[in-house]
């Protein structure tokens, strides 16, 4: 800093003026300082910057489970994001475990991050609650966890489910089942609440049978759609609440030489790339994932800045694809 304020003629108090971006420098000073930045290369040493302001220009994320799909684009949205913002990004992998969510949660804080986004893995937080009490900046992305004031920026998984089941029942499908995530995940809740009330509503019943609860895993959508399946009366279509559970499902139905959708319909919550690209296309909720992750860290900013920030919920959209067509009329009621 003080060859950038010798080249340009300044006091290095005017340099760091520039570089902060904090007024009180003419429009010419502030030229002579970038350009003398430019020319010798300069680049603000962030540790010594951060014992200044008392800011580490970083953010933390923890995600559920970083080879789910939607968490990895969810994490490349908040990078982006973060980045464009002048923050670097620390990720911390919950892998949907309690005990790893609470040490990411203590050890992202003790690095003094400057604001935190979690994706909760579980129904309570002592590592969190604690950290809301001691006023850290913390958001939630994409779930909630009950009695913890914070910003939350979600998609509504409500509506996407409900309009997903009416899109089978206009296909006129009644024997309709759904893999659901863990009760202890707050989507996973919602989007059964969702499903219920939408059968309920159109006197559709649902047999205790047709609701499955897996983990958000691959492994879980094997099992519970091979339950499914081996149902008396099995449905004529399964929703599984999420695209690595819909992959299980769709392991097992190939591995019994079903077709889809002649044979099953299957459907999922969470879009993927590759969805459109199998045989059928699967139909899917796409969840705004890009526009979660930058809403997430602007909130985040919002709520470092101004101490309070709004939640919010952003719409999803229903892929129609392939895989949910008209059920055979000998698996109907």
């Amino acid at each position: 800093m003080a060859d950038v304020a010798a080249l340009a003629d300044v006091s290095t108090a005017t340099v760091s003026r520039v570089l902060t971006d904090r007024p009180g420098v003419g429009e010419a000073t502030r030229r002579r300082v970038l350009d003398a930045v430019e020319r010798l290369g300069y680049r603000p040493n962030a540790v010594a910057r951060s014992l200044r302001v008392e800011s580490t220009y970083t953010l933390g994320l923890v995600i559920g489970d970083i080879c789910n799909p939607f968490f990895t684009e969810l994490a490349r949205a908040v990078e982006d994001a973060a980045s464009a913002r002048g923050y670097s990004l620390i990720l911390g992998n919950a892998d949907e475990d309690a005990a790893r969510q609470e040490r990411y949660v203590d050890v992202l804080l003790n690095r003094r991050v400057d604001g935190l986004l979690v994706v909760p893995a579980v129904a309570q937080s002592d590592a969190i609650g604690l950290a809301v009490r001691q006023r850290a900046p913390i958001v939630f992305v994409d779930r909630e966890l009950p009695g913890i004031d914070v910003p939350v920026v979600r998609s509504d998984g409500r509506a996407a489910m409900r309009e997903l089941v009416e899109h089978l029942l206009r296909l006129g499908h009644r024997r309709i089942a759904l893999i659901s995530g863990p009760e202890q995940a707050s989507t996973g809740m919602e989007r059964l609440a969702a499903f219920r009330e939408t059968l309920g509503v159109a006197g559709v019943p649902l047999p205790v049978a047709y609701v499955r609860h897996g983990d958000f895993q691959e492994a879980s959508g094997e099992t519970e759609m091979a339950a499914l399946l081996n149902l008396t009366d099995s449905p004529t279509a399964v929703i599984a609440a999420d695209n690595l559970m819909a992959l299980g499902a769709l392991r097992v139905i190939r591995a019994r030489g079903l077709c889809i959708p002649e044979d099953i319909a299957l459907a999922s919550f969470d879009d993927s790339p590759w969805f459109e690209l199998l045989d059928p296309p699967l139909t899917a909720i796409a969840q705004p994932t890009k526009e979660l992750g930058a809403l997430a860290v602007t909130t985040l900013l919002e709520l470092m800045d101004r101490r309070s920030a709004p939640s919010a919920s952003l719409a999803c959209r229903l892929m129609a694809r392939a895989s949910c067509g008209e059920p055979r009329s000998e698996l109907q009621p």
